[in-house]
């Protein structure tokens, strides 16, 4: 995993501000093509959206243990920091909401068209009594010989 490349607690603040907000808008960007039924379009973010999120995920990880890497920041950075790791909470939060209801959407779909392949598969076919039973019977093979 990569971390930030930083000389100083504000100059990794910075740099973290600027990687939070890119990763929110791919976030947004991602939300808003499913919003919109268009899945397909959010296939190109997906590289930079995980390698962003990695280096988010070690950086709070290293800073969770060592708490230096961020001391001594400037309280209006220090607020600028919180306000954008909020926004991509929350952009993170809307996407797992919209993906979960797609998803839902999706498998409700793919059990209607099996419901109904399933239910023309059984249907009976041919005419008269035995119609019903020779539906269930399988292929049949004829051997004539004169």
């Amino acid at each position: 995993m990569s971390e930030l490349a930083a000389k100083s607690p504000t100059e990794r603040a910075e740099h973290l501000i600027r990687l939070v907000k890119r990763l929110t808008e791919l976030f947004e960007t991602e939300t808003a093509y499913f919003e919109a039924r268009q899945p397909h379009k959010a296939f190109d973010l997906q590289d930079e959206k995980m390698q962003l999120a990695n280096i988010y995920r070690r950086e709070s990880q290293l800073a969770a243990g060592d708490p230096e890497r961020l001391s001594g920041l400037d309280e209006s950075l220090r607020t600028r920091l919180r306000e954008h790791v909020e926004r991509l909470e929350a952009a993170v939060q809307k996407n797992g909401i919209v993906v979960e209801a797609l998803k839902t959407l999706t498998e409700g779909l793919v059990k209607a068209i099996a419901d109904e392949a399933a239910r023309q598969r059984s249907a009976e076919a041919g005419y008269g009594p035995d119609a019903a039973r020779s539906a269930r019977i399988g292929a049949i093979a004829c051997n004539q010989t004169a």
